[in-house]
């Protein structure tokens, strides 16, 4: 995703104020898609509606799983303390806050480092040996503190702190969802949404972190961009003007005649390119999306 558009998006979201001050409904479902996303990739079975009537309603799904449920209630008060600063920072503690409050009553070792080696499924990396786990955490945790200072790129750091953070793996389990906790609190501090990883997203954003440990971040840093778009747009869909309200690919062809077909919208925005999201397994864009993206195009 070309960086003139997300700071275009961002733009027309900061029209309206800060991220942090955003309206509530909007916040909530912000925190509803989040939710579900970072949940649902790691093995959750609730749908996004399920975790809409729990959150929205406070209502139960029967036949669930406990697990899931709790999960679900308890990550959407992990986000609710990041956007209102309680937990605000990168580093260590944060780490330890979030694990306990996304999995006291879940895991045994809710908010605790791990205290055995582990690995990490599907890939040839081998995280540090319990015996080596703080030092190198305190390691990760300079390093932030060193790119804060340095100013480096927003979506440069992100990608190598939140690379680094999984590829120590410092909990028994749970590493992804607060590592992703702990990005967003990155991108908020730095006035970004939050960033959604959704499930049809998995296989990509697995990828980047792979590529990671051999070829460096630069596919993750675009795998970041590219989320970060999808945030954008559907932020600006609950806030922004008719022009950002979010459409299926068809009603853009039969409503707006755009020149450009559902197939080739649905292309681009699956290389990145163009600003789009998938919800119910349906693709959206935005008639800003498709204006920013003609005017790249007429840069090129």
């Amino acid at each position: 995703m070309e960086r003139y558009i997300l700071d275009k998006l961002r733009e027309k979201v900061l029209d309206r104020g800060l991220i942090r001050n955003m309206p509530e409904k909007t916040l909530q479902e912000a925190f509803i898609l989040n939710t579900w996303g970072t949940n649902a990739i790691e093995g959750n079975t609730l749908t996004l509606e399920e975790v809409t009537t729990i959150i929205e309603k406070g209502l139960t799904v029967p036949n669930r799983p406990v697990r899931d449920l709790l999960e679900t209630t308890q990550h959407m008060s992990a986000l609710t303390e990041i956007v209102k600063c309680k937990i605000a920072s990168v580093n260590m503690e944060s780490a330890l806050t979030l694990h306990q409050l996304t999995f006291h009553g879940i895991l045994l070792d809710a908010g605790q480092w791990r205290r055995v080696n582990v690995r990490i499924f599907g890939s040839r990396h081998t995280p540090p040996r319990v015996e080596k786990l703080l030092s190198i955490l305190q390691k990760w945790e300079q390093n932030y503190i060193a790119s804060e200072l340095s100013r480096k790129d927003v979506f440069l750091q992100a990608a190598e702190t939140h690379f680094g953070f999984e590829s120590i793996h410092p909990f028994s389990d749970g590493n992804g969802r607060v590592g992703r906790l702990l990005l967003n609190i990155h991108f908020l501090n730095h006035n970004w949404p939050i960033m959604n990883i959704l499930p049809y997203d998995r296989s990509a954003y697995l990828n980047a972190l792979e590529h990671a440990y051999s070829g460096g971040t630069d596919k993750l840093v675009r795998f970041l961009k590219t989320n970060m778009a999808r945030s954008l747009v559907f932020i600006l869909d609950k806030i922004g003007t008719e022009e950002d309200r979010l459409m299926t690919l068809n009603e853009v062809k039969e409503v707006h005649a755009t020149d450009y077909s559902p197939k080739y919208m649905a292309l681009r925005i699956n290389q990145g390119e163009l600003p789009g999201i998938r919800i119910n397994k349906v693709w959206r864009t935005s008639l800003a999306a498709i204006r920013l993206y003609r005017e790249i195009k007429s840069m090129k």
